[in-house]
């Protein structure tokens, strides 16, 4: 059985190797125009903490951080890529829900004590836990090369239409991000631009977050990620001097120590954003000829802390689609 998976970033090499591992039998290409270190996913901060989906169920929500999160934390010492960081997130006001889904997963997670929020004396509330950080561009090699062991084939192609697919393969899974708008005609998917600071500032330890999901401090193995923005519907990479500065400025109010900071890197990037992440199976089909595609695109800013979990239900809908063509040759056959 051929599967095609198309894209290259953190959600089509984790669903491809999650294929592999779902699907042994198969034999897995992945197709992409881009490869690491030019994919939107390594810009991204790569901190494990979810971002929700509004017209996702929150028990699905759950269930793709937790499997996220187990995956991640076992792999951490052989991977070389992950932090596991002690972390505050504050908030100027107490939010609705002072527990959030996702603080049963995480470790050790309680609200600050009040010595904690003295430390930040415009905000009111604070949540501590210990959760991972993760280098993307490390983590893409280390799945790039663990999809190579298996045998998985990578081909830089641009797909321009996943019909093209149909006589070389017998599912494709589309993992395109925000390619998809164009490849499916995906009207719902739109882009959030990402602007963000790569700075040298080594005595960063702690994982800082304001409430809001706009500020934040992420320490990561060689790099400290200072961000950020969220443009909904701009396309723009060119990097904003303005912005830079505003950011700069809101992480040293969190983190004065960071005026310090040296080396200062920008970077941009789109997040492929819709209300609800596309997961799903769908048969395309023309003068009787048919296609099984797997769907799974639309992560948003949460893409990181979800993308074993989507690709883990991914590849269990590729095995619906094997057991389907396999009914239907058998039919065949009689």
């Amino acid at each position: 059985m051929q599967v095609a998976v198309v894209g290259a970033g953190l959600i089509g090499l984790s669903t491809a190797l999650c294929i592999t591992e779902t699907c042994p039998s198969c034999s897995v290409t992945v197709l992409s125009d881009q490869f690491s270190p030019n994919t939107m996913s390594d810009v991204a901060a790569g901190m494990l903490i979810p971002h929700t989906y509004p017209d996702t169920p929150i028990h699905r929500q759950k269930q793709w951080f937790k499997e996220t999160f187990t995956y991640l934390f076992a792999i951490s010492n052989s991977a070389e890529v992950f932090l596991c960081l002690f972390s505050w997130q504050v908030f100027k006001s107490p939010p609705k829900e002072e527990l959030p889904f996702w603080s049963d997963i995480v470790l050790g997670f309680r609200p600050m004590s009040k010595a904690e929020l003295q430390r930040f004396p415009q905000h009111r509330f604070g949540q501590a836990f210990t959760t991972l950080k993760c280098d993307c561009p490390p983590y893409l090699l280390w799945l790039e090369k663990r999809l190579k062991a298996t045998g998985t084939q990578m081909y830089t192609r641009k797909v321009e239409d996943l019909w093209e697919l149909r006589r070389e393969y017998d599912i494709v899974v589309n993992c395109a991000g925000l390619g998809a708008q164009q490849l499916v005609g995906d009207k719902e998917l739109f882009p959030v631009r990402g602007q963000v600071l790569k700075v040298h500032a080594p005595w960063v330890k702690l994982f800082i977050r304001d409430g809001d999901g706009l500020t934040y401090i992420y320490p990561g193995v060689h790099r400290v990620t200072l961000g950020g923005t969220r443009e909904k519907g701009s396309w723009s990479l060119s990097p904003d001097a303005g912005t830079t500065r505003d950011i700069f400025d809101r992480c040293c109010s969190l983190e004065p120590s960071l005026q310090g900071a040296q080396d200062i890197e920008v970077k941009v990037g789109l997040r492929p954003s819709m209300q609800c992440v596309r997961v799903q199976r769908e048969v395309l089909s023309q003068g009787g000829v048919k296609l099984p595609v797997v769907h799974n695109y639309g992560h948003g800013a949460g893409g990181f802390s979800v993308h074993r979990g989507t690709a883990n239900e991914a590849a269990h809908l590729v095995g619906e689609c094997i057991s389907v063509l396999q009914g239907s040759s058998s039919r065949a056959k009689l």
